[in-house]
């Protein structure tokens, strides 16, 4: 009779790119929420936000001054100035009287004989913003999947919307063992800023058995024993409670990288080391907290020219620390990065699989760490 097979043995390295599609197929967006604008920095939009009403609604004056008709003061001088009525005069964020179309401003009006006149030209529409100038009825605002930032949050009160809808998946962030490790509490505090900062809302556990019995978690990222030591027993954990769809990745760092579920809920296992960590968060992580957000979750890069060679496996698609100056950007590890790399990393690049790496003077895209 064959022996039964471990969980915590790796047999294959699945390919990065299979571990993300294996991802999509099985986690699905979390259902959304509605909340107030106010509450909302940090979290990923379920829906698009769009205007419900042209803002403003009528021209409004720019400025304090006095409203005019900028055709009838096209001749206005100090020597021949144009009378106003007292009623013209507004103050910034009123609505402009009829028949006006622009602002004089108030060191361009003089009083005389208890009567106001322009004595400078003004052009049509200067000092005015014409109604829907901020925004149009209808006008696309926000986007769904963009996390919303206080820039936006204002900008959309601002337009009168009040509640906008999102979602925010419970992420629950643990060391596989409670026994404490340097190493491993920066990796969880790490994992946990940045699936805060993918719009999660993180929950730390105190061990592993305590994460996988989180039962209002939707997802677990547990860090630690996922190797092959005598006190490696993460995958052993994630077999007897659920199913564990990938044991081993092709990604270095990160090799013995593990992803299962329990029932609906993604359960991702990545290594002790602090680099390891990092890396999968980079490639798995942020894509897994994604599909639960209906987010983005590939970063935008931007090119930069390597200075000099960089060497990879094949067969693995590697997660290399870069630090990038202008158009120029050197890579400072490989395989293993020392903790002074990773504190002078300012950027990463991927290079996959196929690739045995990328000679100096090469075109790379270079993404930002959390």
């Amino acid at each position: 009779m064959a022996a039964e097979h471990d969980p915590q043995q790796m047999t294959r390295l699945t390919p990065l790119v299979e571990v993300r599609a294996r991802i999509d197929a099985l986690v699905k967006p979390i259902a959304p929420r509605r909340i107030a604008i106010a509450a909302a920095v940090g979290r990923v939009l379920a829906e698009d936000v769009v205007a419900g009403a042209a803002v403003p609604v009528s021209a409004r004056a720019l400025r304090d001054g006095f409203a005019v008709a900028a055709e009838a003061l096209s001749d206005a001088s100090s020597y021949t100035p144009v009378q106003l009525a007292p009623t013209q005069r507004v103050d910034a964020g009123e609505s402009l009287p009829a028949g006006t179309d622009a602002v004089a401003p108030l060191d361009t009006v003089v009083a005389r004989d208890g009567r106001f006149a322009v004595i400078a030209p003004v052009a049509p529409g200067d000092g005015v913003l014409a109604a829907s100038g901020d925004v149009k009825a209808g006008a696309l605002l926000l986007r769904a999947g963009e996390i919303v930032r206080a820039t936006d949050v204002a900008a959309v009160a601002a337009a009168g919307i009040m509640e906008v809808a999102v979602r925010e998946p419970r992420v629950c962030v643990a060391p596989a063992r409670a026994r404490h490790d340097p190493i491993i509490a920066a990796a969880v505090e790490l994992l946990a800023s940045a699936a805060g900062a993918a719009g999660g809302m993180v929950h730390r556990a105190a061990d592993g058995a305590a994460a996988l019995a989180d039962t209002e978690a939707d997802v677990i990222i547990m860090v630690g024993g996922t190797g092959a030591g005598r006190n490696d027993m993460s995958v052993r954990a994630l077999a007897a409670a659920g199913k564990v769809e990938v044991r081993g990745v092709a990604l270095t760092p990160g090799e013995t990288t593990a992803f299962g579920m329990m029932e609906q809920r993604p359960v991702l296992f990545v290594p002790g080391r602090l680099d390891a960590a990092l890396a999968v968060w980079l490639t798995l992580g942020r894509h897994l907290v994604a599909r639960l957000t209906g987010g983005f979750g590939d970063v935008l890069g931007t090119l930069a020219l390597l200075t000099r060679k960089h060497a990879s496996p094949l067969g693995l698609a590697e997660v290399v620390p870069v630090h990038q100056s202008g158009d120029q950007v050197e890579p400072i590890a490989s395989g293993y990065w020392p903790l002074q790399a990773i504190a002078r990393a300012n950027g990463w690049i991927l290079v996959p699989s196929d690739s045995e790496g990328y000679p100096a003077g090469a075109e790379v895209v270079v993404r930002a760490l959390p």
